[in-house]
């Protein structure tokens, strides 16, 4: 059996959509917070456990009779929590079940000196993952094509893109990053360790973006404005610190090149061209 993590979410949804394309849904669990938002999967016959990071004893019992479990990464640092803890303990609760194989959701700037904070995470998760003595994979997932989308925040309806200076991004849609898992967890032991990134065909920076946004008749102006002004500008909008910690973290790796590598794994896993950047935006649009 196959489980899912964080079946409720964006990405692990998906994969869960992709996964029933490939196997019975009898082969097919997920680990959830709260069951009752997986009744969708549940009335698809995919098998529906309470299953949280935060509480290992629960995560064993979520993980029972499976040979492969997605460890969708957390985002407990997002609410002040630990994502490794959660993550050493999701390892531990597959060993403890009789899994065979992990599999994470890695990100392709996956180090530990990268300046993108969840990077250094997802490095120290993939060590825990050699330490484990279980199989492992690690999907080294692009930058998600969503992502791209929240930075160029409300730019479509004022024309304005503000932002401190960034870099080229190999931005990646959930559905085909979802699409790619579900090939994977179906074909276990095509890939042992970190795979190579799993990116779409451009990488584009937020003046690409504007510039496709004018193309498509939504003209956008970036504007680049000094690392130093952005906390300000965050708190305006009533955001936290912490918000401008992440988002400027995330500027500098992005200078740095740690998400622009474009590679042709993911368009040859999936067997069709990635989504673009260009297509969600027109989606956005309604074009």
């Amino acid at each position: 059996m196959i489980i899912v993590t964080g079946a409720t979410g964006q990405l692990g949804h998906a994969v869960v959509l992709a996964l029933l394309k490939l196997v019975p849904a009898s082969e097919i669990g997920v680990s959830v917070r709260d069951p009752r938002k997986a009744s969708d999967l549940e009335a698809l016959g995919v098998r529906v456990r309470q299953g949280d990071f935060a509480d290992p004893a629960s995560l064993q019992h979520a993980f029972g009779g499976a040979t492969q479990v997605l460890m969708v990464s957390s985002n407990a640092w997002a609410y002040g929590g630990d994502p490794l803890a959660q993550h050493q303990a999701a390892i531990e609760a597959a060993h403890a079940a009789g899994v065979r194989r992990v599999v994470y959701t890695s990100q392709i700037a996956a180090s530990p000196t990268s300046a993108f904070a969840p990077a250094v995470d997802h490095a120290a998760t993939e060590e825990l993952l050699r330490q484990s003595g279980l199989a492992w994979t690690s999907l080294r997932n692009g930058f998600y094509a969503s992502s791209g989308l929240m930075s160029m925040g409300n730019s479509l309806d004022t024309g304005l893109l503000e932002a401190p200076a960034d870099g080229k991004v190999a931005w990646a849609a959930h559905a085909d990053l979802a699409e790619a898992a579900a090939i994977l967890m179906a074909n276990p032991g095509r890939y042992e360790g970190p795979t190579p990134p799993l990116t779409g065909s451009q990488a584009l920076d937020l003046a690409d973006l504007a510039a496709i946004a004018t193309e498509l008749g939504r003209p956008v102006q970036r504007i680049v404005f000094p690392d130093e002004q952005l906390g300000a500008k965050l708190e305006a909008r009533g955001m936290l610190a912490s918000a401008a910690r992440f988002m400027l973290g995330n500027a500098i790796a992005s200078r740095n090149g740690e998400f622009g590598p474009v590679d042709p794994a993911l368009e040859q896993l999936i067997g069709h061209p990635p989504t673009t950047m260009r297509d969600l935006i027109a989606a956005k649009l309604g074009r």
